[in-house]
């Protein structure tokens, strides 16, 4: 039988991929809200899903419907909303008895985890995190690979992630790092994410940048050290990228080769949604090192790079 969702923040980048994902795994998207009204995309999949622009009203509605049944409920609601909105838009769904699917980051300090998982049991049902990364193919059998040579010795990652954006971003909540957690939570929590699941937990931290448009560390791993940079400014892309008039580039290597995962992304909210539909989805324990680490280089002051920094520092 299908299952019934909400959906908040309609109007957002990453929302259209949350309701391809609803639709693809069968279930019915029955509310949506956003401040914004530009949410024609939703007449692509649910054309009859109701649309507040006023939080209180679609928790009214979404309260209504609780009390008609089982039937009526939501089951479900996905968090496509701000960052800094996260912590409060799944504690509403937990109140409806609703499970909670958010996009990354669940929230940006980490002691709110806490508060959710104690919430998480006294409503009894779960919240869990799009860390769709480990769920890419190309990714899953480098993990295997690496889990199958645990003994081969400590790795070496260089991450570097550019990402042009303008100047509407220092005057969105993005911006702010009090509500986004800066370009670290912003843009790179999931790359942290990644590594750590591939490497193992982070066992020390220094960070060598910190502005407000890009920042850049070194991070000790249980299997290895990365020298991470991540930035908005399209003065940073590679001219060879520019010129190809491309605004985003990614590169992590492992030993000195690239990992190469630019395909295979189409699908991957879709395989979320199923691997949390059957149970198996990530919940706060697999999203509390991740966001305990971005907190942690918020906090960290600039340091002098005790071992060679990250290549665009050097020089």
């Amino acid at each position: 039988m299908p299952r019934n969702f909400a959906l908040i923040g309609a109007a957002g980048f990453v929302a259209p991929r949350h309701m391809q994902a609803i639709h693809d795994t069968g279930n019915v998207l029955v509310a949506a809200c956003d401040r914004s009204d530009n949410v024609g995309i939703l007449d692509r999949w649910f054309p009859d899903c109701r649309f507040f622009t006023e939080i209180e009203r679609f928790d009214r509605h979404l309260e209504k419907l609780r009390r008609r049944g089982d039937d009526e409920r939501v089951h479900a609601v996905s968090i496509c909303s701000p960052n800094y909105l996260h912590d409060a838009h799944i504690r509403l769904a937990l109140r409806l008895h609703a499970t909670a699917i958010c996009e990354k980051p669940l929230v940006i300090n980490p002691w709110n985890l806490d508060q959710l998982e104690a919430l998480e049991q006294e409503y009894g049902t779960r919240v869990y995190s799009i860390l769709q990364l480990r769920l890419h193919p190309d990714l899953v059998a480098l993990k295997r690979r690496l889990d199958a040579a645990r003994n081969a010795g400590g790795h070496d990652v260089v991450l570097t992630y550019v990402t042009r954006r303008g100047r509407w971003y220092d005057v969105s909540w993005k911006g702010r790092p009090e509500q986004s957690g800066g370009v670290a939570m912003n843009i790179g929590v999931h790359f942290f994410d990644l590594l750590m699941w591939l490497l193992g937990p982070c066992r020390a931290s220094e960070v060598h940048l910190a502005e407000p448009r890009r920042m850049a560390g070194a991070l000790e791993l249980e299997r290895g050290t990365v020298r991470w940079f991540l930035s908005v400014e399209a003065e940073d892309l590679p001219e060879e990228v520019r010129a190809a008039g491309r605004h985003a580039w990614r590169s992590i290597t492992l030993d000195g080769e690239e990992i190469e995962f630019s395909g295979g992304f189409t699908d991957l909210h879709t395989r979320s949604y199923r691997e949390i539909l059957d149970g198996r989805g990530f919940g706060i324990a697999d999203a509390r090192p991740s966001i305990e680490l971005v907190h942690r280089i918020r906090s960290s002051p600039v340091v002098r790079p005790a071992q060679p920094p990250h290549p665009r520092l050097a020089g």
